[in-house]
């Protein structure tokens, strides 16, 4: 853990590994700011895992890459997350799996499902939003099981953009993944 010229502390990978281990908790690193969090919510993990189940039995079927819950992906020593669901493209995991296991650099597309409280919130909306950008995600879906809308967030030269806000009666789609085409409600069944 270093203290920047600010006074604030700032948070490594390796000031992590050093923590207790806790199958209850995650902790996440954005521009060395750690965050910490419980095991999500039924309802959260309902809707990962029916995200996950549509984006992998499209992958089974294209053949273009492969989608996973969960993933640790170590982007710099200051910044280390666990989105909830990735899409990578067979050709970027080849270059991207470190030894370890890990994700070195952004997949084409993340998907975080929020949970509830401000600081959770800011987390996703804000510093991953942010983070997803500098380092290249391709798309970014920030999934609100409680109000079952999906914002979608897309590059745009080099930074991603909000394009729509989509709810149960509409289908979601990607220029990435062709042919991929679900109806927003089969996220929150």
């Amino acid at each position: 853990m270093s203290q920047a010229a600010t006074g604030q502390v700032r948070w490594t990978v390796a000031d992590v590994e050093l923590l207790a281990a806790d199958e209850w908790k995650s902790y996440e690193i954005v521009d060395g700011e750690l965050f910490v969090t419980r095991a999500p919510h039924w309802g959260h993990q309902g809707t990962t895992g029916n995200i996950h189940f549509e984006l992998q039995a499209w992958s089974r079927t294209s053949d273009l890459g492969e989608a996973r819950t969960t993933p640790g992906i170590i982007f710099t020593d200051a910044d280390s997350v666990i989105p909830d669901v990735v899409w990578i493209s067979t050709e970027r995991l080849a270059a991207l799996l470190d030894e370890a296991g890990h994700l070195t650099g952004a997949p084409e597309l993340v998907v975080e499902v929020l949970s509830p409280g401000v600081t959770n919130e800011r987390r996703d909306k804000e510093a991953k939003l942010k983070l997803y950008s500098i380092q290249g995600v391709q798309e970014y879906w920030i999934v609100n099981w409680q109000l079952q809308q999906v914002e979608i967030y897309r590059r745009d030269k080099a930074q991603l953009g909000l394009v729509a806000t989509l709810l149960p009666g509409d289908e979601i789609t990607s220029p990435m993944l062709p042919g991929f085409c679900c109806p927003i409600a089969q996220f929150f069944i």
